[in-house]
């Protein structure tokens, strides 16, 4: 329309010609350094396109990517993993303990990424954790002093991972970085060392783009990460004992040892009226466990201190806790089993709980 005022797009035109004319008059000099520098450009980018691996499919190479040292690389989470079932529910897990940790705290996270890179919600973790407190800035704003939390935070959980074998998969820059999958590696770990009172999900493993500088060239290549393996493994139980043996190498005989102590237990809850057919099923809800140590210690356990139709796996690990503080009260050693195994009908650890039950009251009538 003619009456429309000229904007900066339609004025663009005009500008470029009276450019050309200005370079013009200069005898095209300018205009033949230019033309040669774009020509260098377009051949080494055509050179770099024919010698460095094509990049992979849906993944974006951020510009700080682009500056790494040569030899150095970068790790970065393939966008399909991150929206993987199992990794977002391993991300839910970990955010919901956290914020039950540091809830005395009144800090609540949301994203890893965003609220675990500068050091604060780590430090605080750990110091719950451990009981150990720190010596460092409560608030730090510049990145040097985020990355020096970081360092102090790190070095004590490293020095308190490293001898019991962890692979340290973390580091200063890898975490300030916001590299997820370095987080949900650290989270992990201190997960499982302390034993956290969650069901970590199995069997979590993530694609990862490793990003290296070679003569200059960027490379990319997909590797596999496990970030979970099982709960038995997991939660460091790595001695082995008679069960062990038993389910490895003399499978024939665990009929004979399940139908033992379902003996054993049926003897004692037949005076409620209740019968158990399968150890791993029927104990999982804690339920069984509470009513059998009443009647071998011989005295009622009110209703109000257990949930007797448990619904939730909270409720339900609640139960089995609460049993196992009863066998310690009877003056059994604290189980091996996490009660989050018994609720995840674990056999082993089933198996565990209820034959040392068998041997501290197999004469009691």
């Amino acid at each position: 329309m003619s009456g429309t005022p000229a904007t900066s797009a339609t004025l663009q035109p005009a500008k470029m010609k009276k450019d050309e004319s200005f370079l013009g008059k200069l005898g095209g000099t300018l205009v033949r350094k230019k033309k040669s520098k774009e020509v260098s450009d377009l051949h080494e980018e055509g050179k770099n396109a024919i010698n460095a691996p094509m990049l992979l499919s849906g993944t974006d190479i951020h510009p700080e990517d682009t500056l790494l040292e040569e030899n150095a690389e970068r790790l970065m989470l393939d966008p399909t993993s991150r929206e993987n079932l199992k990794f977002k529910d391993l991300l839910k897990v970990l955010i919901d303990w956290i914020n039950s940790e540091l809830e005395e705290e009144r800090i609540i996270v949301k994203d890893l990424e965003e609220d675990c890179y500068d050091g604060q919600v780590l430090q605080k973790l750990f110091e719950k954790l451990s009981g150990r407190k720190l010596n460092v800035a409560e608030v730090t704003q510049s990145e040097i002093g985020q990355k020096q939390k970081l360092q102090t935070v790190l070095e004590a959980v490293n020095d308190l991972l490293r001898p019991h074998g962890w692979t340290i998969e973390w580091s200063v820059d890898s975490i300030h970085s916001k590299n997820l999958v370095a987080i949900v590696y650290l989270l992990v770990a201190l997960a499982m060392h302390f034993q956290a009172p969650i069901r970590l999900p199995e069997h979590v493993s993530v694609q990862v783009v490793v990003v290296k500088k070679r003569e200059g060239i960027l490379q990319t290549a997909l590797v596999t990460k496990e970030l979970t393996s099982t709960t038995e493994m997991m939660m460091g139980r790595f001695e082995r004992d008679a069960f062990d043996t038993l389910l490895d190498h003399a499978p024939d005989k665990l009929n004979v040892v399940k139908t033992s102590l379902i003996t054993f237990v049926n003897k004692h809850l037949n005076k409620l009226n209740l019968e158990v057919t399968e150890l791993e099923s029927q104990f999982a809800d804690g339920v069984y466990l509470i009513l059998l140590m009443g009647l071998l210690e011989d005295y009622f356990v009110p209703l109000y201190n257990f949930f007797l139709t448990p619904e939730s796996f909270e409720q339900k690990v609640h139960n089995v806790a609460f049993a196992f503080e009863l066998m310690q009260d009877g003056g059994l050693k604290k189980p091996k089993a996490r009660p989050e195994d018994v609720v995840n009908l674990n056999l082993k650890s089933t198996l565990r709980v209820l034959y040392n039950l068998f041997t501290n009251y197999k004469n009691t009538e």
